[in-house]
């Protein structure tokens, strides 16, 4: 139960339905059609176990009798109900009628004993189905649960009644009653949109709660120096974007205010965030600032460090970065430091820290700002993160609500368009040849292959094979690199370090490239399996490649024949932004699985409802509503823990 996060009687209340069985449909045995869903009631008899040897299955097999008619059925390896089901009470079963050899038979139904003066649970009505564990099933959950719904009156509403009356939302005792045991599928309905609707309630008080406490904290106001910031976007060898100059300037402006700016720059790879974080941090620096720019592994931030020094370069502005094995004292006090999220952890002091830029890691949690907090002695940094990760506008709402966000739309021009091809089975030996005349010129290639198995240790032993596979047979003339989960950190850095430094053609890959390393001269990237992946995801893949002059290749490998899979796949062909992908992608797949929510910290239901833009905007103007009334939620300590938890937990990165 633990494993399901259920440690208290309360939990159990609280573990919902993933589903419903409408086993309603209760019939004569006379009337039972096959194909129908059914629920029958009669007697139990000729029962009778036997062991069919070329299955190795143990199968019972009885008939259910009533005034109408009679039918056989049949159960696979559940002896056990030999005992159970030797009874003189009614016998209630349900399942689908299948016809057989012999005529019509129930084939593993589900059973309930009829009970005298008590509704079935089992059979006969909506039957929830719930989220299981390895000797915790469905049946389990139902014959507990039922015990335990007269608690659900002592559960405190968390909503306050005028809230509940304003969004037509049922009373928190009702809506436990109905979403376990519903008479309808409305009801059914209405109780999990209750419940979605507080915990999206919920969200929305934290990342709003976290906003206000962030505007009540101290930063530097730091005044934007207009005749730098004008000087230095003039010595660039381009133009800036129409979206880059808002985007730097809304970010100036945040940084004038004496209340730590809270932003999120984004957009596609290779839409030039970089240059846009180069002028809030170079106005930081002319101010007498420094800037710390922080990124996921070494390896990017070392590119970040080339990066940053190739675009400051004239300015005067010292650039360094800081790693596990540069630790000297001069690169902390260069006016740009430049390093892994250890440069908030280890023992590095910043004097006059202004502004923090972070990579790919959008949610700079509670404990992270209280470090920086205490390395400023009381005061914050302007925080900056950016991300090439699409974002679509119901989680900026409601994960990301608590952030200020600036989007870069367009590419810097001169980018050639990559071309993006869905590869079918018989076509995989043209796409080959594409790879071979691309590494011939003098080019590299990515091959991305999907994890199979939910295991490390599988992931590797597969990665493993391909590159083995792919080195003998279709790249035998070339050098094969292997990278994946379970190397360690420092052999991950090994490898793509060869591969930029050209030391390796062929680059065979899990998906822990996908953000990650900047590689101009890698101009095709082959996605096996493509189908497996998010659209979103298969874009940030996509944009690893396309990063030079030379014309590049994103080529998606697909073995699946139905429609879904090669219309999703057929989306990423024609399209080149991230933004309509990621909406495109949330819309089919939906945000379980497409943002990878397990890690969260969010709850299901508020997962589920991530699409629904109407409930996010009527959750999110009741909390702001909420937050007029009670700023500090200290009139409802239910509500007020749950945001603190919320607050602690939550995280999307």
């Amino acid at each position: 139960l633990a494993k399901l996060g259920i440690k208290e009687v309360r939990d159990l209340l609280f573990h919902f339905p993933a589903r419903y069985e409408n086993f309603g449909n209760v019939v004569p045995i006379g009337s039972a059609r096959p194909g129908d869903v059914v629920t029958v009631q009669g007697r139990v008899t000729d029962v009778d176990a036997r062991v069919a040897r070329s299955r190795r299955l143990n199968v019972l097999s009885a008939t259910i009798t009533d005034d109408s008619g009679s039918l056989p059925v049949t159960w696979f390896n559940q002896a056990y109900l030999k005992d159970t089901l030797t009874t003189d009470k009614p016998v209630l079963l349900a399942g689908k009628v299948t016809l057989g050899k012999q005529g019509p038979y129930l084939a593993n139904p589900i059973h309930e004993i009829k009970r005298l003066g008590a509704d079935p649970i089992h059979t006969a009505r909506l039957v929830p189905v719930y989220p299981e564990t390895r000797g915790v099933t469905s049946r389990w959950f139902r014959y507990i649960i039922e015990k335990l719904l007269p608690l659900a009156d002592n559960v405190e509403d968390p909503l306050p009644q005028e809230l509940r009356d304003q969004f037509d939302l049922m009373p928190v005792a009702d809506a436990l009653r109905a979403v376990h045991f519903p008479a309808t599928t409305d009801e059914a309905d209405r109780a999990r949109h209750r419940f979605s609707f507080e915990e999206l309630f919920c969200i929305q008080l934290a990342v709003l709660k976290t906003k206000r406490d962030m505007q009540r904290e101290a930063a530097p106001a730091i005044a934007t120096d207009i005749e730098a910031i004008k000087a230095f976007t003039e010595s660039l060898t381009f133009t800036l974007t129409d979206s880059q100059k808002k985007a730097a300037w809304r970010i100036l402006k945040d940084m004038e205010r004496a209340t730590p700016m809270n932003r999120l720059l984004e957009g596609d790879v290779g839409s030039g965030k970089t240059v846009v974080a180069a002028v809030a941090a170079l106005n930081a620096v002319r101010a007498g600032y420094r800037v710390a720019v922080m990124a996921p592994t070494e390896i990017l931030a070392h590119q970040h460090y080339n990066n940053f020094a190739k675009v400051l370069y004239g300015t005067g502005v010292d650039v360094s970065v800081l790693t596990r094995t540069k630790k000297d004292r001069a690169a902390t006090q260069a006016d740009v430091v430049i390093g892994t999220h250890a440069l908030i952890q280890d023992k590095v002091n910043f004097k006059k820290l202004g502004l923090v830029v972070i990579d790919e890691q959008h949610r700079f949690g509670v404990a992270q700002r209280a470090a920086l907090k205490q390395k400023m002695a009381g005061h914050l940094p302007h925080l900056l993160s950016m991300t090439a990760t699409p974002i679509p506008r119901t989680l900026a709402l409601t994960v990301y609500g608590d952030l200020d966000i600036s989007l870069l739309r367009e590419m810097p021009k001169g980018r050639k368009k990559i071309e993006t091809r869905l590869v079918l089975p018989n076509e995989r030996e043209e796409a080959f040849t594409l790879i071979r005349n691309e590494l011939d010129a003098g080019r590299q290639a990515f091959v991305i292959f999907p994890l199979v198995e939910e295991s490390e240790k599988l992931e590797a032993k597969a990665a493993t094979q391909e590159r083995e596979r792919l080195a003998q047979g279709p790249f035998k003339n070339y050098k094969v690199g292997l990278l994946h989960g379970k190397l360690k950190p420092a052999e991950k850095e090994s490898v793509m370090q060869e591969f930029k430094d050209g030391k390796l053609d062929v680059l065979v890959a899990t998906s822990v490239v996908e953000v990650g390393i900047d590689v101009p001269n890698a101009t095709v990237m082959m996605i096996e399996n493509a189908e497996r992946f998010g659209l979103a995801q298969l874009h940030q893949f996509r944009g690893r490649v396309g990063r030079s002059e030379h014309q590049s290749y994103c080529l998606l490998l697909s073995e699946s024949t139905t429609q879904t899979a090669r219309k999703r796949l057929r989306a990423l062909v024609k399209a080149d932004s991230g933004f309509k992908l990621a909406e495109y992608d949330l819309a089919l797949r939906g945000p379980g699985e497409v943002y990878g929510t397990r890690q969260s910290g969010l709850p299901d239901l508020a997962v589920a409802a991530l699409s629904d833009v109407k409930l996010i905007e009527d959750a999110r103007l009741a909390a702001q509503e909420y937050l007029e009334t009670d700023p500090t939620l200290a009139h409802n300590k239910n509500l007020h823990e749950r945001v603190e938890t919320l607050q602690k937990t939550m995280h999307f990165e």
